[in-house]
């Protein structure tokens, strides 16, 4: 398979697969994300806001400079910054549209300090009103407001939000789609740990084999209506109802002159039936021929029930990455 991969797509690395590195504080969090790019993974990455400093959601241009110059010093840049905003003040008293703004401001403006393209919310989370306050503000700095739509948030399902960024049609608001979108089965490992929690092996089989079926899905609320989820795994079984999706690389057929980033979510490195590798593989056939020119972002979602070594995991996930992309690139050449 070839590693080249089209000349307007750029491979990056999410900074929040160090997330346990960054929780165990052994490192200061902006010292893990310049390791990213100085031990050779990737030039360019994705951080989170939130886990850099502890002056957030109001870190200081110094800040924001510093690890700006220190990636550059190792020949890395930020590309996406993910942002938050919180919808509530205590206690449980909604914030208005301007106070949310005015905690999302100060984060647009680190992330023009930082050098990214762009800033990333939830799709949907700003709403029409507080993306029309926005809009100047994203003008004025340059910037991209990724919403990002994950799992089962499909175009059919969330039809409004997207709707909402079609009708915008202004290149500063722009879709981030994660591939967790795309898949065709469930991880092995998560497997695994439902397995150890004592979910019912008739459904477990059912998961293994017909994870796509609709009444797969069924079964799953089923048992969760029943109250029989062991509360160890009570989490984890609700990602089948949110992280995980169900759908083709063919369903984004419609959105994606909206796209302007894809996070290429995996959670292990179990690419047997093609499971990690196909679902990229159809996104950049999906891509052959668009005007495309973004971020590809590995993404580690099984941190969460794994202690792999991060840099170990995305090192190998980037490779299997630029394979996949790359099988794409070369019909596009050809």
């Amino acid at each position: 398979m070839t590693t080249d991969i089209p000349a307007d797509w750029t491979l990056s690395a999410s900074a929040f697969n160090w997330s346990s590195d960054i929780v165990r504080a052994e490192r200061a969090a902006p010292d893990i994300a310049t390791s990213i790019v100085a031990d050779g993974i990737a030039s360019v990455i994705e951080v989170e806001l939130g886990q850099l400093w502890r002056s957030y959601p109001l870190p200081t241009d110094a800040e924001a400079e510093a690890l700006r110059e220190s990636l550059a010093a190792v020949g890395g840049r930020v590309s996406i910054v993910g942002a938050s905003i919180d919808d509530w003040e205590l206690p449980a008293r909604r914030r208005s549209d301007a106070e949310r703004l005015a905690f999302l401001l100060p984060q647009l403006h680190t992330a023009h300090r930082l050098g990214a393209t762009g800033l990333r919310l939830p799709i949907g989370q700003a709403g029409p009103a507080l993306l029309n306050h926005l809009l100047p503000h994203l003008h004025d700095l340059e910037l991209v407001l990724f919403e990002e739509a994950q799992g089962r948030q499909t175009p059919s399902a969330q039809a409004a939000d997207y709707d909402a960024i079609a009708a915008l049609d202004d290149p500063h608001v722009r879709l981030l789609i994660d591939i967790s979108m795309l898949m065709p089965a469930l991880p092995p490992t998560y497997l695994e740990q439902l397995r150890a929690g004592g979910i019912p092996s008739d459904l477990l089989s059912r998961l293994t084999d017909e994870w796509r079926d609709p009444a797969t899905h069924d079964a799953v609320m089923a048992l969760l209506r029943s109250g029989g989820v062991p509360g160890s795994v009570h989490t984890l079984y609700m990602d089948m109802l949110v992280r995980f999706g169900r759908s083709d690389a063919a369903d984004l057929r419609g959105i994606l002159p909206l796209v302007g980033a894809f996070h290429l979510k995996f959670w292990d490195l179990d690419d047997s039936d093609s499971r990690i590798s196909a679902p990229i593989q159809a996104l950049a056939a999906e891509l052959a021929g668009r005007d495309f020119h973004g971020t590809f972002t590995s993404e580690w979602g099984g941190l969460e029930w794994l202690d792999d070594d991060a840099a170990t995991m995305t090192r190998a996930h980037l490779a299997l990455a630029r394979d996949s992309l790359g099988t794409a690139g070369t019909r596009m050449v050809a």
